[in-house]
């Protein structure tokens, strides 16, 4: 496979960086070409804006998606978004790599995000979840928390990990079309001790090995609904 890595940590030396490090070795080692947008060493920036586009087709009002859609048509979106647009369209998996931040993605993965998944190539119209522009491609999401794991899940403290995962697996890389693999998740990172590190090394390395067997999450399909997207009658 084609593999694309967007790293989204800012210490080079942390565990989530130990784990995008052991994924480039051991995809590489699998035969795998893989390719890396550590976001914090591209002095990525998240925040999408006018300045995205060279020249727009409507000076005077800014409709983001739109000029997205018009501005790579054209040629005329900036040259870090071009260039992370290609990769992901290269790639035939995309690992996103990140510590969970307040419920969420980091500011700068979230800004890749708005600014990468261009409205007319990954979705548009009708054209998303099973349809969408990245349909064929898988997606895997591995991050670190602080939390213990008896801490989410129906009825724990902070509830299900799902929900708060639910706007990037589904509200994200599903609606695009890619197929979303269950998420790796290493617990109560900073407090747990070598051992336990290397515990979850050596389970993502076991994960990583067999992510072609790995059967990817249920989302809806737009068979499953009429052309005004209301549910059909099962």
């Amino acid at each position: 496979m084609k593999i694309l890595i967007v790293h989204a940590h800012p210490e080079p030396q942390s565990f989530c960086s130990a784990l995008r490090d052991l994924a480039v070795e051991t995809l590489q080692g699998q035969g795998h070409e893989v390719r890396q947008s550590d976001l914090h060493a591209l002095e990525w920036n998240p925040v999408a804006s006018a300045a995205d586009f060279s020249e727009r087709q409507n000076p005077d009002y800014l409709v983001y998606a739109l000029e997205q859609r018009e501005g790579v048509k054209a040629g005329k979106i900036a040259p870090d978004i071009q260039r992370e647009l290609e990769k992901l369209l290269w790639a035939d998996l995309l690992i996103l790599n990140f510590p969970l931040y307040w419920f969420s993605v980091p500011a700068i993965l979230k800004g890749w995000i708005d600014r990468v998944l261009v409205s007319g190539i990954c979705y548009g119209g009708k054209r998303f979840y099973d349809q969408g522009g990245l349909a064929g491609k898988k997606a895997l999401v591995t991050l670190t928390l602080g939390g213990r794991e008896h801490m989410f899940g129906e009825g724990a403290i902070h509830g299900p990990l799902e929900d708060m995962l639910r706007p990037l697996l589904r509200g994200t890389l599903a609606y695009v079309g890619l197929d979303v693999l269950p998420p790796f998740v290493a617990w109560h990172v900073p407090y747990i001790s070598d051992d336990a590190r290397q515990d979850f090394l050596r389970d993502y390395q076991a994960r990583l090995q067999g992510l072609e067997q790995d059967a990817p999450l249920v989302f809806p399909r737009l068979d499953q609904f009429d052309d005004r997207l209301y549910p059909l009658a099962r």
